[in-house]
Parts: structure tokens; sequence; C-alpha cells
């Protein structure tokens, strides 16, 4: 029996644990064989691994083969651990046969060997499962550097754990100078916290302004979900950021066109609207007035029109400005379009506070818009509703301060300043007002309009010498319309210009079946409005002239003071031309306005009208007969002919033959008259007597 030093058995020990973590396969194998023969002395033992594809468990097997003389002794022991089974020591050889001492060595040897093994198999599953983590999070590294979108986590606190390079490159900062620090470097000066019940129900998507170390602000899309570990407790937050910036400011420039005058950079009428109601609301929260004031310009289409667009938009320009510097942060101003400006004022006491204001937007108006070296005055026309007594929503407040607005204008005049508040009454008019204008525009194109003729009488022999057109309107179910009505209408909306059109027409057509009838020519006076007064209307009268065949001395223009007091140049060329066609100037009332001599002398000019505001008055008003005496002087110094217009009683018709008019026209002479009477008056050669009993 052979002996088993200790120190043989832990040398043995030793070199089996030191194959086994050095050796592999084959080599690991034979060394284990070899370490069982030295360990059992026996000239032949090896390792006998198991199938590596199925892991049998099995029992432990101890055999010992019989002995006798012809046998050769065998001695197996299995290798496992915790019922993993690992293959199996196989010795033999020996003359002598094997022992129980030999037995329990081989076995220790096998159950070292298994306990090796075993700890060495899960040594190579951790390392492995170590190595399979390591490259998947080596992978999705990768993924994350390599997505458009920085990603970055931060812990419950806000400080950076992980920062992708989407998020480098996003915001500039590296990793090493990012991960640590609290998120809040970033920010735009924002308060944003993190919410605890956000971070147990979910994530969220929001847009942010962001800052880059460069300083740059921008905005992002923000995307956040909670951050969780093993347990599913949220240990702090994952974001996602992408840029969207450019995506912002295209928004912005939608928003900005869809709601704001590109001219003037002011609210348009659908911002105002929506602004408007929000004041109402906070208005009516704190009991207090609003008011909305609706403002249009005078003056404006005549500057614009004269001018030119680009000067008209600088002048908006610059009315918008002025408007905004007499106005307080909170009061709100807006262009509504064309010359139509609308303020709103929601935080008063009283509404009477609203007119104050009125005024001083009209003041700022008072000082001339100097614009490439063009002296240009504005004013305005200014209609109030009140909060809550007119109307509670925007459109209703902007629609009734519209409708005052028009009444400023009646009564302040096409040039003068004026603020009216709304009635119900002004609503009423407003609808009588539309009925009107829907009528004349029917009315222009249905044959509903026709001429009477003002004869005009030579003072000295009563002969007719001309007559002033005036246009009649006959309504089918009204009858005649009375031009006090639909006149200023006209001139307000700017149908003047469609019925002076018509106006010349017509006259000029009759005048042409007049002058196939044989008759002498007379001048038919035609009223021009400023409207009309540009440089097309020279080649309007003379092709008018030309489609009917007639001379210039058939046609005289009757022009208003106010039409010549702008761009004066302007006027004259435009003055020039029209004298040069052969026809005549007639300027109406004269006195009424606000014309400069200077001035007058230099207009191609032949009659000179005297206001029936004055005639109205002689010879009883000493004030009005020294006018009347000095436009008569001033037109004869000028050698201008001078006619007075209302002329009723015999007494004013003395007095201006005295003082040296030249013609006269009223009612001491006759109506107007249709187109066949008046054609039967000049045939029976017209003279006064026979006026007054035609009349």
């Amino acid at each position: 029996m052979f002996a088993h030093p200790v120190s043989d058995f832990l040398s043995s020990s030793a070199a089996l644990c030191d194959a086994v973590l050095r050796l592999r396969g084959a080599a690991l194998n034979e060394e284990l064989g070899r370490i069982v023969r030295g360990v059992m002395n026996s000239p032949l033992g090896e390792f006998l691994p198991a199938d590596t594809h199925a892991m049998l468990l099995k029992p432990p097997v101890v055999e010992v083969l019989a002995a006798n003389d012809d046998a050769v002794p065998v001695l197996t022991q299995d290798v496992l651990f915790d019922d993993q089974y690992f293959g199996r020591f196989v010795v033999s050889g020996r003359q002598q046969h094997y022992t129980d001492i030999d037995r329990q060595h081989l076995a220790s040897l096998a159950n070292l060997a298994g306990s090796v093994l075993q700890v060495h198999s899960l040594a190579q599953r951790s390392t492995h499962a170590y190595v399979q983590v390591e490259s998947q999070l080596q992978h999705q590294a990768q993924i994350l550097d390599h997505i458009h979108e920085s990603v970055l986590t931060m812990d419950m606190n806000g400080f950076i754990i992980s920062w992708n390079k989407g998020a480098e490159r996003l915001f500039g900062y590296s990793a090493v100078e990012a991960v640590g620090r609290n998120i809040l470097f970033l920010y735009d000066d924002e308060d944003e916290s993190f919410d605890d019940t956000f971070l147990e129900q979910g994530g969220r998507l929001m847009e942010v302004r962001r800052k880059k170390k460069s300083g740059e602000v921008f905005w992002a899309s923000l995307s956040l979900s909670p951050l969780r570990d093993i347990n599913d407790r949220a240990i702090g937050l994952i974001a996602y950021l992408t840029d969207i910036t450019e995506r912002k400011m295209a928004e912005e420039r939608i928003h900005h066109l869809a709601y704001y005058d590109a001219l003037t950079n002011l609210p348009n009428r659908s911002l105002l609207t929506k602004l408007v109601d929000q004041a109402l609301t906070v208005a009516q929260r704190s009991r207090l007035h609003g008011c909305v004031l609706f403002i249009d310009l005078n003056r404006f289409k005549l500057i614009n029109d004269t001018l030119g667009r680009k000067i008209g938009d600088e002048l908006l320009c610059e009315v918008a400005r002025r408007f905004r510097a007499v106005l307080r942060d909170q009061d709100l101003v807006a262009r509504l379009g064309g010359d139509e400006f609308a303020v709103g004022l929601f935080d008063i006491g009283q509404h009477f506070e609203a007119s104050m204001v009125a005024q001083k937007l009209l003041g700022t108006l008072n000082t001339p818009i100097l614009i490439d070296g063009h002296d240009l005055r504005v004013g305005g026309s200014i209609g109030i509703s009140v909060y809550p007594q007119d109307g509670g929503d925007a459109e209703t407040l902007l629609r009734l301060a519209d409708i005052a607005m028009y009444r400023a204008k009646q009564e302040g005049g096409a040039e003068g300043d004026h603020v009216a508040f709304y009635s119900q009454d002004m609503n009423q008019g407003m609808q009588e007002r539309m009925r009107i204008e829907s009528g004349l525009r029917h009315a222009l194109g249905n044959g509903e309009l026709l001429l009477h003729y003002q004869p005009k009488f030579c003072i000295d022999n009563g002969k007719i010498i001309g007559a002033e057109a005036l246009v009649r309107w006959r309504h089918p179910v009204r009858g005649l319309v009375p031009p006090a009505e639909f006149i200023p209408l006209a001139e307000a909306t700017g149908l003047v210009v469609q019925v002076g059109e018509w106006v010349l027409e017509a006259a000029c057509a009759q005048a042409k079946q007049w002058k196939d009838a044989g008759l002498p020519p007379i001048r038919l006076a035609v009223n021009v409005s400023a409207r009309e007064f540009t440089s097309a209307l020279p080649g309007r009268v003379q092709d008018t002239l030309t489609r009917y065949g007639l001379e210039p001395s058939w046609l005289e223009l009757e022009i208003t003071e106010s039409t010549l007091m702008h761009n004066i140049d302007r006027v004259i060329g435009i003055m020039d031309r029209i004298t040069a066609l052969g026809v005549t100037l007639s300027l109406d009332d004269f006195g009424t306005g606000y014309s400069s001599l200077s001035y007058l002398k230099r207009f191609p000019i032949d009659t000179l009208k005297i206001d029936r505001s004055f005639t109205i008055g002689i010879p009883g008003d000493a004030n009005d007969c020294a006018i009347a005496n000095t436009i008569i002087s001033i037109a004869q110094q000028l050698k201008h002919k001078v006619i007075a217009e209302g002329v009723e009683t015999v007494e004013q018709l003395a007095f201006l033959k005295n003082s040296g008019c030249d013609e006269v026209q009223g009612y001491l002479f006759s109506r107007p008259l249709e187109a066949e009477a008046f054609e039967e008056a000049l045939r029976e050669n017209w003279t006064p007597g026979r006026a007054s009993r035609a009349a």
C-alpha cells in the first residue's frame, strides 16, 4: 500500500487549481490526468470530461473491480459539485489492489476538482455576462452618441449624470464639463422645478428656452421621462432635447403676419379684437369703463393720390408712431386698414376721459409731417363707443365707434377735426345712410340720375349766358331725393367721383343735342369735387368733348377753394392743362375757404363765384355787403368775372349790379329747370321778366 503524504496532496491540490485557472480543453484534461496519476501512484490515469453539450447529472460512481489474478485493478470517481457533473477520474495499471484509503484520496481529489471547476465555471459565466453587459452598454452609448437628439440624465436634485454627443453638439459643453453640474446652468432665467407628482405619473413634453456655452439662447423641445432603478423607484430624469429655434421663428413670423399690420407694425383688426375682448373681461371684474376710439384721417386720400403711395405709407407710419407715443403702455392702438386706426382704453374711471385721449390724439396731428420735402398736414375724425352701455364685445364696440366716427366727420366737415360719442340716433342715421348709399349705387347704373339746369344771367341785359348742371336723383319710390341727402354721402363714400363722371358725360351729351338743334354755344358749368381733381381730369375732359364733337366754349368747370389748397404747383399744372383746352374755370364758394390772395393771382380762372351765404344778407347785413364788394373788387383787379348765386330779391340784384357784379343766378330769375324747359327758355331768349313769370 502506498502512502500519500499530506505535502504531496497539498502540492497536487495547488497544481490542480493552477491547471483549472490556466488551461482549457485537452491541455486541462491532460494535466488533470497527470495529477490523478501522481496522487494515486498509478501508471495509468486520466480525466474524462463530461459532454459539454449535455451536462448529464449522474450519481457518484465508485467502481472497484474484483481482485483476481487475471484482472487489472481499475478505480473510478465522478467529478461533480452541487449536482453539476464535470467528468470522471479513471486510474489503473497498479499491480496491487486499490485500498479504501486510495478510494478516499481519489474522492477527495474529485471533490476538490469539482469545487474548483464549479467556481471557475461561475467565474467564466460572470465574466461572459459582464462582457455582454459592457458590450451592450457600449452599443447603447454609441447609439445615443449618434442620434440627432441630445440625451442627458440627471438625479432627483437636477445634477447631470450622463451627457451624450448630441448634447455636446447642441449646448457646446463636453461631457466632462457638464456631468456633475446642476441642470440650472443651462436655463435662460426660467423658473422651472422638478415635480414629484410628475415623476410618479410619467413624462411630459414642453417647449423651453435654453442657453448654450456661447451664451446664445435658443428654443428647444424638451421631453422628460422618469429614470427608475431595478425596484421601479424614480431616481431621476431622462431628458431629450431638440433645437426648434427655426420652427419657433417661423411660427412667430406667421403669427406676426396674421396679427400685425405689415406697414406700421401695429396690431391689426384680428389681434385688436382678441385683446379688446380680453380687456373687457378684466374691466368687467374690476367694474371699470372701457372705450373704443375709431379714428379716420382727414385729407389722407388726397395726399396719397397726389404724391403717391410711398409718401402715403410713410405718412401712416409717422401717424402710428405719434399715436403710440401719447398713449400709455396699457392702451391698445391698432391699424384697421387704409387710413383707419383704433384705440382701446380699458382702465379708466369715467368714460369722458376718452374724449381727453381723443383730443391728445388729434393734437399729435397738429404738427406738420415732413416727408421728402413735403410739408404734410392731416387731421382726424374720431368716434367713441363706451363699455358697457354701448356694447359688451369688441366687434360691437368697433362697429358703433365706426358709426360715431362718421357722425364726427359730418359735424367737423371733411377738413375739420372732430370727436363724437355713439348714441342710438347715430345708429338709426347710419342705417339710413347705408340705405341711401346702396340706392345711389343702384341709381348710377339704372338711369335714375338726371340733370337740372340752373340758368346764369348777364346782370346788364338779363340774357341767359349759361347754366349750372345740377344732378338730381329720381327715386322709383321716393321721387326726387333732395341733393342735401345724397351729395354729402357721395363725397364721404367716394361715390362723388362716379357721380361727377356721370354729370360730365350727361352734360356734354345734352350740349350735343342742343348744338345739333341749332342753338348757339352756352357755357354749361359742371361741378368738380376735390376727389375728381387729379392729373387724369384734363384727359377725361378732352376725351369727352372729342367724343361728342363739342367746342370747349360749351363747357365750364366749377371748383371749390378747398380743392386748390393742397400742393399748389400740382393744382396749377392741372388747371393750366384744362384752360389750354379752351375750357373755362370758375372758382366756386369764394370767400368760404382759406385761399391766399398770393395764390389766387396765379390761378388761371375765369370767374369768381360769390357764395349764397354772403348773398343772402345783402343789402341788410353790412358785413355781407362788405365781403361781396371786396370779392367783386378783387375780381376786377385780377380781371376775373364775378357771378353771385342765391339771388332771390330785387334788392339783392340792385346791390350787386351797383357793385359791378357781372352775372347772377337764383330763384329771382329761375329755379333749376329740366332740359326741355331750359331749351325752351333759351329759344325765347330769356329775360328777367319772363323768368319770374315762368318760375
